[in-house]
């Protein structure tokens, strides 16, 4: 986005829609002009500079009004040299072109109340071999930009470290598993995450609370009024379950046993690239108990930074000038019940 082409093209799009934002009149002139050309009655779009998806959305807008933005710019003398060339819209449009496929996906992995961290390898996949592969009618202009883009992608997310997490990330993803992990790499990633979930089980092994007495019923109670628990007759199956448990796991250790019950896992049918893995592993979490624990440590992460960065603008809006005495525990409470409210 450095090209002189897209600077000067930027420079033009942003004084056009100064131009409108600034002057009732343009405002009033610019919808006439739309319903005269059978336009639809759209504003123009400001960028933001803390909003990467605004750019666009500003360009796509002035390319969508160019012509009733040309006519009511070229009828005023103060505004006419204003009005963008052809040179400046064919750029616009070779800039559209380039970014109108990323402006979708980036909406959908910026999202907060789905997985979206196991998404970031398919659709870098997908970057590579559809999306943003050059075609034939692109101009130059949008094939340098596509090929920029995922240049900087690549390089991006080649990071050993990033790349450990994501493979894990979508190994846990019952969409996904082992489709996107190289052949050569497979072993490795099951290998991290048997050792990832042998410490998981260890850990939460050792931080298991111990209850006391009274809490089981051994001890009085402190209410006279209190009742006993109505004892539930067994049933004949909770024998089988409870022998079939520990006929599978004896004579296995941990890892063993771990390591068995990823296998089982992955050689299990893929889910639906529809399904809701958050879902699927709710069902399927006491078959795979081992597994699910490892997919709540990496399914919550988000893919992006945007959920922190509208958690921060929550709190910029609450900590204000007028409530500056808030305390950080109180400014916490209402951060949380702004986001979850």
């Amino acid at each position: 986005m450095r090209d002189q082409r897209i600077q000067r093209a930027m420079g033009v799009c942003k004084k056009v829609v100064s131009a409108f934002s600034f002057s009732w009149k343009k405002k009033r002139e610019l919808a006439a002009t739309q319903e005269e050309l059978k336009l639809p009655k759209h504003k123009l779009i400001t960028e933001s500079p803390t909003r990467w998806g605004s750019r666009h959305a500003m360009i796509a807008r002035v390319l969508e009004q160019e012509k009733a933005i040309a006519k009511v710019l070229s009828a005023d003398k103060k505004t006419r040299h204003l009005a963008p060339s052809w040179q400046d819209i064919e750029v616009l449009e070779s800039v559209c072109k380039a970014l109108n496929p990323l402006a979708n996906f980036t909406d959908a992995l910026s999202g907060e109340k789905y997985v979206s961290v196991s998404y970031l390898k398919p659709v870098l996949h997908l970057f590579n071999e559809e999306v943003l592969k050059p075609v034939a009618d692109d101009s130059e202009l949008t094939k340098t930009i596509k090929a920029s883009v995922i240049s900087y992608l690549n390089e991006k997310y080649d990071n050993a470290a990033t790349d450990d997490l994501l493979s894990i990330a979508f190994l846990v993803d019952p969409r996904f598993k082992k489709c996107y992990i190289k052949d050569d790499k497979l072993e490795a990633v099951k290998s991290r995450a048997v050792a990832q979930m042998l410490d998981e089980r260890q850990s939460t092994s050792q931080a298991t609370p111990e209850f006391p007495s009274t809490a089981l019923g051994g001890g009085k109670s402190d209410g006279a009024d209190a009742t006993p628990a109505k004892l539930q007759k067994k049933t004949l199956g909770s024998f089988f379950k409870s022998y079939t448990k520990s006929a599978a796991t004896s004579g296995l250790t941990e890892q063993q046993a771990i390591e068995t019950e990823l296998n089982s896992y992955l050689q299990a049918p893929d889910a639906d690239s529809e399904t809701n893995p958050l879902v699927w592993w709710k069902i399927n979490a006491a078959t795979f108990p081992r597994v699910s624990l490892l997919a709540k440590r990496y399914l919550c992460i988000p893919a992006t930074s945007s959920p922190s960065e509208r958690a921060f603008s929550t709190g910029g809006n609450i900590v204000c000038s007028d409530r500056a005495a808030l305390k950080p525990d109180t400014v916490d409470r209402l951060v949380f019940l702004a986001k979850n409210l």
